[in-house]
Formats: structure tokens, sequence, C-alpha cells
């Protein structure tokens, strides 16, 4: 009888790169006479590439044309992954324009003679031609249609991308490809099939990516022959396209709903004796994929079947213990698996995650040459399984199928693997020289607006400055230097991590330190935090006593009194004292978590995001204050004059927070006071008094005198009072704008020195979206914006502007995926949406809700369970005015546009009155620049992210400063005096990395 199958998959997630370096270094050296051959293979197939004469071209063709680190290479890449997707045409000659102004088409001078790349070269200048610099958008239109036609150029140009996409997938639909598979198989090459798409975020979603897997294996089966495993064609699966919530914090879900469709489908590729492979995710879904996969390898009835396998990537640290987890599943459930090493295919998601949630380190190598080291390591262990492991090596480098050729003694006993499009001459060569090597080709399947995409992901793995596929073909490349070893390039175990790649602890350094959080994706990691939450929710402190007007003005006059000793506290002591506070946050992590979630309803991630931030303000503050008030500033002035500037407190400041973000926001007014010199007075949100207690307790035990910080509890008769005093110096203020025009009232009518108001009030947050969005893209920015937290974030989206040429689609995908949303107990590590503050706030949204519902479309409407829960509610307007106040919850409003009135969304963002958040999905620079122009907005989120899932602890709409550091209004002395806006431009993954990439050829 076959043993159980083994515990579940654990692994350290971001290892440090010297302690593997040392290992994989140390195993990585080879006899003379070995490395010999290794390099006179190489070296063969280095010149079967460059003399390659391909007439058509592929993939290498264009990335030795339009190099990513060019400015026409990054315009294709954008014009591949959106242009096809664009159903309007004003907006498609937007888009053309924009990206072919960017680059110099006109004079492109065609190096390659492939006709794929003289085809769309020609297209491109053709259309870039018409296009005079300095012309508008408008009026090139207009001049154009007299010229050549605007039609005509939109036609070259989505030809140019159609023929991109022709050539580099191989079919639209499986019969396509099966049929295009079957003309080229003049030496039997294996396929296996990718059925495209970018990852469900709704049920639709995922029911559509079931039906085209299994209808995929249905015609892969019946055209396969009866040639016997592993001799066969098979089909990659990836786990992301099968369930809407594929995330660590929906593991029991997932187990539950997505390992019965897996087993399924893997009963149907047994039937035939297919290959049926898991494709890799991002490194947070690693174990969790592992999970779905040893549960569906276990079912009994696929027993006896070789094809079940999933795919590995070398560029993860962990990629060696996946090995010898798999290798153990199988050998105790007495079963043989086939696993597919790659390289891997989100290094700059992974980059950018691991910075945002402040992780140890990175899941990943930051060097190239640690990829292509650890990918012979991995294939060495591999090969040593052998037969219990089938090795699939997927690589397009000459030195690593060299380098797996020496290793192996049995050629037979694993095959190569190459992308469809690339590689081709390479493996012909191999072919010729070796005919008993077997080699499979990864074909991907379905529209052209879902390859190009996928194009563009092959783009940015394999074009990156130091990729091999992009230097293979370049002659002015010395062989030799394509044969350096990746042990060699690396030197010593010191070196392994790169240089220009900070971890992420040091992301802001030399100013200060990241706040540092967890990966939920690791098991091990996320169990030690919620079990010292569980810990410390039994010992949460009593309730609070409110305070009297009396002990408000008492606590006013105390810190008058000790505000003196306080401002002749040296800067940098009073920094030192915030960045030990910084400190006991994070190490009283658990019990602030505790609290967030019993007090304010928080789950865990957005407490989580909350400590983090406030751990951000206090190291901000200190090492702003270290800067600004370290020291006098000498000044010129005539001879026998000193002129000195220096800065000092105020006095007494008020800092009156609110309850969305009772930690945060609270020490951030906080500290920002007391690192100026200030005493400080501080009145939280009544709802949320346990939370203050607490950070006030830790502000005094860093070290702030309790003579200049003093705690006031109570309602708004407190905070009306405190406001009052004649003694106070300033005010800073979170909150709704009734309460802030009525603090500045107060303060107006004083008599003596005017009193400063530092103010932060919500707003009506708006979003646009133009045709050139991505539509899971943008889903995932407006759920999160709009619903996480329960809609109760000052900067949440509110009113959601959408082209109407897409504006079904996009709202039909939010929908989808807001009905994903589990909404209950923020303590529950599944629940996304918790409740709102009070009963008092349920009542407000519920009214607002059914005053919508006879008002506007209902597009969704969620359920929420009994307490103070509001589901999530997506309502239709007519137009912007209907909305007329901020709602304070998770409630979207949509309204629709026209691609020629986006002046008339502007003039109706500017009519609301508000500036706190805006955010823009555009692939269209001009587009951008014109609204941040236009719009005085703090905080600006623009996503022209090309490719992938959008990564960041909080995109628009969040929470504020986790993971990304303090940004526009941070409550210092100097809000006072100029208006501050950040705009935050996501370019994940689209190429401004390219000079860094862990290239995965």
């Amino acid at each position: 009888m076959p043993e159980v199958a083994p515990a579940p998959f654990s692994a350290p997630y971001a290892p440090d790169d010297a302690t593997i370096a040392a290992r994989l270094l140390q195993d990585a050296r080879f006899g003379a006479d070995r490395e010999g051959r290794i390099d006179r293979t190489a070296t063969r197939l280095i010149e079967a590439v460059r003399a390659n004469d391909d007439p058509l071209g592929g993939v290498e063709d264009m990335l030795r044309e339009f190099a990513l680190s060019t400015k026409e290479g990054l315009a294709l890449m954008v014009l591949a992954e959106a242009l096809l997707r664009v159903p309007d045409a004003r907006t498609a000659d937007q888009f053309i324009e924009d990206k072919l102004g960017q680059g110099d088409f006109v004079h492109h001078e065609t190096k390659s003679s492939a006709f794929l790349v003289n085809a769309s070269a020609w297209a491109l200048g053709m259309s870039a031609r018409v296009i005079q610099p300095g012309e508008t958008p408008q009026g090139t239109i207009g001049r154009l249609t007299k010229r050549l036609g605007a039609p005509a150029v939109r036609a070259a140009t989505r030809q140019a991308m159609r023929l991109m996409g022709s050539h580099f997938v191989l079919g639209e639909t499986i019969e396509a490809a099966l049929a295009r598979a079957q003309s080229r198989s003049d030496r039997a090459p294996r396929y296996s099939f990718d059925m495209l798409g970018e990852g469900a975020r709704t049920a639709d979603d995922a029911h559509r990516y079931f039906e085209s897997y299994a209808r995929a294996i249905d015609a892969i089966g019946k055209a396969a022959g009866s040639r016997p495993l592993p001799d066969r064609p098979g089909i990659s699966v990836k786990l992301s396209a099968l369930h809407p919530r594929f995330e660590a914090v929906s593991h029991a879900r997932v187990m539950t709903e997505l390992v019965p469709p897996l087993i399924d489908l893997a009963r149907r590729a047994k039937a035939f004796d297919l290959n049926f492979t898991i494709d890799a995710e991002e490194a947070d879904r690693l174990e969790l994929s592992l999970d779905v996969i040893a549960a569906a390898f276990a079912e009994p009835t696929l027993a006896g079947w070789n094809g079940f396998g999933l795919a590995i990537q070398a560029y993860q640290k962990r990629a060696g213990d996946v090995i010898d987890y798999v290798d153990a599943l199988a050998r105790r459930l007495e079963r043989k698996m086939m696993v597919r090493l790659v390289k891997g295919a989100y290094w700059d998601t992974e980059i950018k995650r691991a910075q945002e949630r402040g992780l140890d380190g990175y899941p990943v190598f930051t060097r190239k040459a640690m990829t292509d080291l650890n990918y012979v390591a991995c294939a060495r262990k591999l090969l040593s399984l052998r037969p219990r492991l089938f090795p699939q090596f997927a690589t397009h480098n000459a030195l690593t199928v060299a380098t797996i050729l020496e290793l192996s003694d049995d050629p037979t006993s694993f095959e190569f693997q190459r992308l469809h499009g690339m590689g081709e001459a390479l493996y012909a060569q191999l072919g010729d020289d070796r005919p008993e090597i077997a080699h499979r080709t990864y074909a991907p399947v379905g529209s052209h607006r879902d390859l190009l995409a996928y194009l563009v992901r092959r783009l940015l793995e394999n074009g990156a400055n130091s990729s091999f596929v992009a230097l293979a073909a370049d002659n002015r490349v010395p062989i030799a230097d394509l044969l350096r070893r990746p042990a060699g390039i690396i030197g010593s175990a010191n070196s392994a991590g790169h240089p220009d790649i900070p971890l992420p602890a040091d992301l802001y350094r030399p100013q200060r330190e990241n706040s540092h959080g967890i990966e939920f994706g690791e098991r091990a990691a996320l169990d030690r935090l919620t079990a010292a939450i569980t810990a410390q929710r039994q010992a949460e402190p009593d309730a609070v006593a409110s305070s009297t007007t009396d002990e408000a003005n008492a606590a006013v006059a105390a810190a008058r009194r000790g505000f003196k000793a306080w401002n002749a506290t040296p800067a940098g002591r009073r920094a030192e004292i915030l960045d030990k506070a910084a400190d006991m946050l994070e190490q009283r992590r658990a019990h602030l978590i505790a609290l967030l979630q019993g007090e304010g309803g928080k789950t865990l991630d957005d407490a989580l995001s909350e400590v983090r931030e406030a751990t951000d303000f206090c190291r901000y503050y200190a090492a702003l204050g270290r800067k600004l008030f370290g020291g006098s500033e000498t000044m010129p002035g005539p001879t026998g004059e000193s002129n000195v500037l220096a800065l000092r407190g105020r006095g007494t400041f008020v800092a009156i927070s609110p309850w969305n973000f009772p930690l945060a926001i609270f020490l951030g007014q906080v500290t920002a006071a007391l690192m100026a010199g200030n005493a400080v007075v501080a009145k939280p949100a009544e709802q949320t008094p346990r939370i203050a207690t607490e950070a006030i307790r830790l502000l005094h035990e860093a070290g702030v005198p309790a003579s200049a910080l003093h705690l006031v509890q109570g309602d708004g008769a407190v905070g009306a009072a405190l406001v009052a005093h004649p003694d106070i110096a300033g005010v800073v203020f979170t909150g709704s704008t009734d309460v802030a025009r009525s603090i500045n009232r107060t303060l107006a009518a004083k008599d003596g020195p005017i009193v400063p108001l530092i103010a932060e009030t919500g707003g009506i947050n708006a979003m646009i979206v133009d045709a050139t969005a991505l539509p899971e893209q943008v889903a995932d920015d407006v759920v999160t914006s709009a619903f996480r937290s329960a809609g109760q974030r000052c900067s949440a989206l509110r009113l959601l502007f959408v082209q109407d040429d897409v504006a079904d689609r996009m709202i039909e995908m939010i929908a989808g995926a807001a009905r994903e949303l589990k909404i209950g107990d923020p303590s529950d590590l599944s629940t996304h949406v918790g409740p709102v503050i009070d009963a008092e706030a349920k009542q407000r949204l519920d009214a607002h809700i059914a005053l919508m519902k006879r008002n506007a479309r209902v597009h969704f409407e969620g359920r929420a369970p009994a307490g103070n829960f509001v589901a999530p509610h997506i309502f239709e307007l007519s137009h912007a005015g209907q909305l007329t106040e901020e709602v304070f919850g998770p409630i979207l409003h949509v309204v629709r546009y026209r691609a020629e009135r986006l002046a008339d969304v502007l003039a109706a963002i500017e009519a609301t009155g508000f500036g706190l958040t805006l955010g823009i999905h555009s692939r269209i620079e001009d587009t951008v620049d014109d609204v941040i122009d236009r719009l005085a907005v703090g905080n600006i989120y623009v996503n022209r992210n090309m490719i992938g899932a959008v990564v960041g602890v909080q995109p628009f709409g969040g929470s504020g400063l986790s993971g990304t550091g303090p940004k526009a209004g941070g409550p210092h002395y100097l809000a006072r005096f100029a208006t501050e806006q950040t705009v935050t431009i996501n370019t994940a993954a689209a190429g401004g990395n390219a000079a860094l990439m862990a290239g995965v050829e």
C-alpha cells in the first residue's frame, strides 16, 4: 500500500542569497574534459542561431529589431499588449499616435531580413510618418484623413500587431493550433498547448476557463495518435484560471472548490494519456498550489497514469525544495510525475511585491546568473530522481542545453522544451546533431487580444539586456562571452544579490528603514502571526472612560507647561524616541492587530498594513526631523551681521484623529507634531479609544515625556472644547469636511495669534478608465479601492468613470469580482470585508442604498450577515451630479462616458469640490498627462502596467503609506505652505527594469 502524502510543503519564503550561493557554487564544478565538451556543444548551437536565415522571423528577430532598452521597443510592446482590445476608432487613433510618437519609427533602419520584422517595421513606420511632431491627437486625426486617412493608419498598425500574433502563437482556437502543429510534424515534435487568459476574477471566468480546458483536452486527445508517453502532446493548466480567489487566505475555499474540477480535468487527460501540467504561479501562491496539486495527484482514479505534472520556476529560491517535495509525493503514492523546469515568468512583479510587503528578502534571485546557476542545480537533481520524475527542461539558452546534455547519461529519459516562435534554430541544430534528444513546443492558444499579452510577457522575460536570447544572435558579442559560466559571473557567495536592488528593509535607505510585513502565502509565517494575535486577543484592555471638558482643559494647561522642556530637547533625541517607538510597534504587532480587529473591525491584511503605516510614520518623521530641526542654517547677509534660520515648535497642538485609521493616522498626527517640538493633546475618535490608549502608552514607554503628550477621550463635544481653548498653537485634524469647516470657523473667530489648521478630509474620489485599460487590472484596483476596508477609507473609490465602448465588460467583471468577496468576522483569515464602524454608519449607508435603488441602475447587490455589515453595491448613475456627497462605505457609483467627452468627465470631477485621490487606467500618455495637469488632486494613482496582475500592498484607495512610505499630505509644518501632489504610476512588469531583469530564456 502507498504511504500517506507528505506533510504540506514548507520552506523559507525568501532565504538569504549568500547562503544559497555558497551551496550552489560548491556544486557547480565540472572537470576540464566535461567543460570542454560543454563549450563545443554550446558553440555549435550558438553558431546555428547566428546562421539562422528563417525568412519569416521569430521572437529573437523582434528582440534584436526593437530591444526593450529602446523607446521603439517599449512603444511596440505597449501597442502589442493593448491595441487589439480597443474597440473604438478614436481611442485607437490616439493610442497609436501616442506610442508611435515615442520612438523614431520613421527613420528606423531595419536590421533584420525577416519578413515578420520588415512588415511590422514598415507598417509602423508608415503610420508614424503621417503623424507629424507637435500635432495634437485631435488635430492629427483630421489631417490624417486628408493625407492617408485615419482608417488606413489604424488598419496598418493593427495588421502589424496581428502579424506578430499569428506568428508567435499557434492558433486562435485549439482546432487551428492542432492543424498547424500537425502540418509541422516532420520530426513528430511534442506539443504542450496553453489556453491563454489573465486569470479568473469571477465565477463565470473560472467556468469559462474550465470549459476551454475540457474542450481542448478532448480535441488534443482525439488528434494525439498512438505514441506512448512521454512522446504525446499535453496541455498546461493555470490554477488561477480555475478559481476567482486563488489566494492563501482563501485556502479552505480553494481546496473545496478548485480540487474537484482539477481532478475532473486530470481524469479527462488520463483518458487520452496526455501530459497534464499545472503551470507556475507567483511565489505567494506556491504553497497553495502545491496543496492543490498534492490533493489532486493523490486521487485514486488517477493511479497508473504517468502524465500528471507541474512547472517549477528556477528563479525561485525554493525550487530545489519543491523538487524534493514532489519527489516525496510521487514516492509515497508510488506514482510517476512529469516536471517542467522553467526559469520564471513574473520577475518584476516578485521584486516589487516583496518590497511593498516589507519582506526580509526576495523569493527570487535578483541576478540572472544566480537563476542560471540554480537552474543547472535543479536539473542535476531532477536527473538524479529519474524515472520517478520525468524532467522537462524549458530553455533557449545554448549553454544551459549543453550543460544538461553533459549531466545526463540517458538521452531518452528527459526532454527539452521551447516556446513557440522561439529557439527554432537552436533545437533544429540539436535535432540534427542528436536526433535521440526530444523537445516539446510550448504553444499558446487563444484570441489575438489574449495572445499579444502573452507575447509581451515573453518579450519581458527574454528581452533583458543580459538575456541569452537577446545576445545569442548578435554577432558583435563574442561567443566566448556567452560561454561564461554562471558561477564565474557570480564569483563569490557575497556577490549573489544584485548591487542595485536593495533588500526590502533597505528600500528607503539611507533616510529610514522600511516597515516589516509578512507574506500571507508563507504558511509558517502566517501561522505564527495568527497564533500570536489569538493569544493577544484574550488580553484586550478594559473599556476607556470619556474625559470631561474640565479634564480636556487641564490637559491643554499641562501640555503648555510641558512644551518648553520638550521643545528644548535636541531634535536628534526626539528622533531617537520616534525610532524606538517604531521598533516597539513592530514588536507589539500582534497585540495591536488584535485591537484593530476587535475595536476597528479590520481584516488581517488591513490591520497589518495599518501597523506598518504607523511604523513608517514614526520613522519618516524621525528622519525628516533630523534634517529640518537638527541645527540652524546660516543665511547670507551684509558684513558684520549674522543671520541664522532655525525651526522650533509652535506650542501645544491638538490632534483629532478618525476611527477608520485609529492607529496609523493617530500616530501620524501625533509624531509629526512631537518631532517638530510641540506638546500634544491627542483626541482620538470616540469609537476607537482603546487603540489610542495603547498608542499613547507606547510613546510614553519609548521616551516621550508624559508632560509633553496627553490623551483626552470623548465625543465631538470634547474635541470642540479643545479646539476652542485659547492656549492651543495649532490643530491637526482628519475627518469629515463638515467638522473641518467647524474647526476652521472656531479658530478664525479667536482673538490673538492666528492658529494654523492642518486638515485632511474625504471626498468623492474618482477613477477614470479608458478603452486601453486591461479589464482584469481595472477589476483588481476597483474592488480593492471601493470595497476593501468596507469602503471606509478616506481615499476609497466612490465614483468610477468608464469609457462607454468597454463599460459593459468592465462593469460585469467588477461585479463578478465583488460577488466573490467574503463578508463577515474580521478575525476570520478568509474575510475580505468586515463590518462598518457602528450602527449609525450602517443606517446612513442603508438609506443611501435605498435611494440608489430608486434612482440608479443596480449592477450588483451583495448580501451581508446580521450586525453592522454592509455588503458591496454597484450602482450606475446617469450623470455624476447624482452623487452629491461622500458615501463612506462599500458602495461604488459608475458613470459611462464617451471618448470624445473626457473633458466633461474632468469638469464633473472638478465640480465635486474635492481633490484627495484620483485613479487613472490608461495606456495613452497624453491622456494621463492631460488629466494630471487639469485636476488639482493630492494623490494620483496611474495604472499603465502593461501585463499581468497589478501588484502593490495598497493600490489606489489603499491605506496610504504602508510599504511605500508617506506620500502627499503628511501632517508636518510644510503642509501649510504648499499644495502637495503625489503621482504614483504603476509600471511594474512594463520594461522599466529591462536592464536588471532575470531573463528566463
